[in-house]
């Protein structure tokens, strides 16, 4: 297969599965400007990668799969959600093994990724299997990450917290980054979507 044909095959994962017990509600159906959380980011991952994409679900799957609709792409629901994130991407690792060449991972959390960066994380990649590409910000690395298929089998094994930035370091894998510091950006408690929300509107 050529590195064009590869690419191709890029699926996307939107991990929407948490409790988020620091909000106190269901965040992924909290709005901003009119959308839910998930929905936005769910829109930017099809806007890039079509009907390739994962929407991982766990605590309140039935309505927060419905804040979606209409969303073209596939289902995973993750029984084992409350393990943590590290579960809900081995759910979707697991679910695309077989047919992917690379998996973006993405929270639903992080309300201002754009479907231009996640296009950018795929033109980065060479289609390489020993290359990951992740997302830059804030004097760190982290999501969007997009993990070639060589990463598969230790992202279906994915426990507990861990989201595979133990990879990011590894020795066997050339790292490229691109920058995007709204990335930096994500909503853990009602403040900070007060705070984006007055942001997006200044």
């Amino acid at each position: 297969m050529t590195p064009d044909e590869q690419k191709r095959n890029i699926f996307a994962a939107v991990l929407a599965a948490g409790s988020a017990t620091r909000f106190g509600s269901t965040k992924q159906l909290a709005t901003l400007n009119g959308a839910p959380l998930v929905q936005r980011v769910a829109n930017v991952a099809t806007v890039v990668c079509a009907n390739n994409v994962l929407l991982v679900l766990g605590h309140d799957w039935q309505a927060v799969r419905d804040a979606c609709n209409p969303f073209l792409g596939f289902v995973v629901v993750n029984d084992r959600y409350a393990d943590g994130l590290g579960s809900s991407i081995a759910s979707a690792t697991r679910s695309v093994c077989h047919v992917a060449q690379a998996i973006v991972v993405l929270l639903a959390d992080q309300a201002l990724i754009s479907a231009e960066h996640v296009q950018a994380l795929c033109d980065a990649w060479s289609g390489a299997d020993d290359e990951i590409v992740a997302t830059a910000y804030a004097d760190t690395v982290g999501a969007p990450v997009l993990f070639p298929r060589s990463c598969f089998a230790e992202l279906a094994g994915l426990r507990g917290d861990s989201g595979g930035r133990h990879l990011l370091s590894d020795e066997r894998f050339r790292l490229k980054e691109v920058v995007f510091e709204p990335a930096a950006v994500d909503v853990d408690t009602p403040d900070d979507l007060r705070r984006i929300s007055r942001n997006a509107r200044s």
